[in-house]
């Protein structure tokens, strides 16, 4: 892209570092895969077992069952983002404005659906879908640095085949092939005196989407029928986005473009004890590559930004309380390292943050389960400074999510 376009720094770089991401890191790449892990914080969710959305986190997993099972839910993501001692400086008319403003965030839904099938005592496979992102940030157009902000629309879906192993009473080994596809609309609209000047509304848009395929491998060993440890690994490969690319400048293009993105793989280490009849607490630990995505590429514009992100934990723990055969409770904590280091963007507040979680599952019958889960994520205050050739903004952003999951499982 040439340097008279003047969101070169920010372009895609913003917006698309949040298309077809694991649900896993920072940047509101929130999990959802079920509502049974998140009413405990995902803890050790790679080893429980308790319906089939376990295959979403280990296909391993699937050795722990003896019959068919399937789970179907859905998850709603709130966003509360806001902008905090904010200032906006219009460099064409030298002035100063506050850029303080909340309520930027958006409700998005995210559907998920895993089956397993069991073929003897040894062997099992099953499919998944879910999606891997949905979220929706989107400032008013009154709002004194818009440009910035702006319209952010990502949607993904994750489709995945997977098969197990037992090996021993012990051991299972699992593997998976999975296809990402991710759809996004990013507007970075000019401020008002450009688009008097200029006769242009935004000064970029964007429509892309593309798929990826990656893999996963996993492992379950059983110490015996109340202790069990859980490791899985997903690669994640760099993933093509194809769309029209409309940008002002000098002389306003908009033209046909791949953006290519390289995602980060994940590992994670589960375990699972159950300490009494009523009791078991559960723990995991993920690592997220997030070094990986270290410049945004197009194949026709080239270097769009140098982005060095940092690699990112997840450290979580939980509880689940056995009440009877009907009802089971569930709580978890999990806290969540940011992937941003230095460079920070008002349309993808970043930072840190904690997961306080609480779920319940309710069992109508033998064979099949209700689930919610609730998450009330916190985020931690960031500074933001971000500028062009025509303005500039700075300010302290701060964001939290509540994540509300419904899911119905049965076995056969």
């Amino acid at each position: 892209m040439t340097s008279s376009f003047p969101y070169k720094k920010t372009l895609i770089a913003s917006a698309f570092a949040l298309s077809a991401l694991q649900l896993h890191a920072a940047g509101f790449q929130l999990n959802a895969q079920s509502a049974t892990g998140l009413g405990r914080a995902y803890a050790g969710d790679a080893v429980i077992g308790d319906n089939a959305s376990i295959i979403s986190r280990n296909p391993a997993g699937m050795a722990l069952f003896d019959s068919p099972a399937m789970s179907i839910g859905v998850e709603s993501i709130t966003t509360d983002i806001e902008a905090k001692d904010a200032t906006y400086t219009n460099n064409l008319t030298a002035s100063n404005t506050s850029a303080s403003t909340d309520g930027i965030g958006d409700t998005s839904i995210a559907p998920n659906f895993h089956y397993i099938r069991p073929v003897d005592d040894k062997f099992a496979w099953g499919f998944n879908a879910y999606s891997n992102f949905g979220t929706k940030t989107e400032f008013n157009k009154d709002y004194q640095g818009y440009e910035y902000g702006g319209k952010t629309d990502v949607k993904s879906i994750n489709l995945g085949l997977v098969g197990s192993y037992r090996v021993n009473k012990q051991l299972a080994v699992g593997a998976g092939i999975d296809a990402v596809y991710g759809d996004g609309t990013f507007i970075r609209p000019a401020n008002p005196v450009v688009a008097s000047q200029f006769n242009t509304n935004n000064l970029l848009e964007i429509e892309a989407d593309g798929w990826a395929v990656g893999y996963n491998l996993g492992l379950l060993f059983e110490v015996d029928d109340n202790n069990r440890f859980g490791l899985d690994y997903h690669y994640s490969p760099d993933i093509d986005a194809d769309g029209e690319v409309y940008r002002f400048g000098a002389t306003p293009t908009k033209q046909s473009d791949t953006v290519v993105m390289p995602l980060p793989d994940i590992a994670e280490f589960s375990g699972y004890h159950r300490l009494a009849p009523e009791y078991a607490v559960h723990y995991s630990v993920q690592f997220i590559r997030w070094s990986e995505f270290d410049v945004l590429e197009a194949k026709q514009a080239g270097l769009i930004n140098n982005y060095q992100w940092q690699d990112a934990w997840h450290y979580s723990i939980g509880g689940t309380y056995y009440m009877d055969d009907a009802w089971e409770l569930r709580a978890g904590y999990m806290y969540d390292t940011s992937a941003q280091a230095d460079m920070r963007s008002l349309s993808v507040p970043d930072s840190d943050r904690q997961w306080l979680s609480a779920g319940f599952t309710y069992r109508p019958s033998q064979t099949s389960s209700i689930d919610f889960g609730a998450t009330y994520l916190i985020g931690e205050d960031t500074n933001v400074q971000e500028s062009t050739q025509l303005s500039s903004i700075q300010g302290t952003t701060h964001a939290d999510a509540l994540l509300l999951g419904l899911q119905y499982s049965r076995s056969f």
